[in-house]
């Protein structure tokens, strides 16, 4: 299993368990807010380095 996929399965989870607390919508506010802000805290060559990679894991 791939980095990726162990935080997008951390992120689901989180999520889930949050839902009863605080409420479907903010759950998801939570699921897709955190990976948004963590990408765009990345700096210019990060994020093009981030791509780069993922396009190759695609082409393979």
């Amino acid at each position: 299993m791939t980095a990726r996929t162990k935080l997008v399965i951390g992120g689901v989870a989180v999520g889930l368990l949050l839902m009863p607390l605080i409420g479907f919508w903010m759950s998801l506010l939570v699921m897709l807010g955190v990976p948004a802000v963590a990408y765009l805290a990345l700096d210019p060559s990060q994020r093009r380095r981030l791509r780069r990679v993922s396009r190759k894991q695609i082409d393979r």
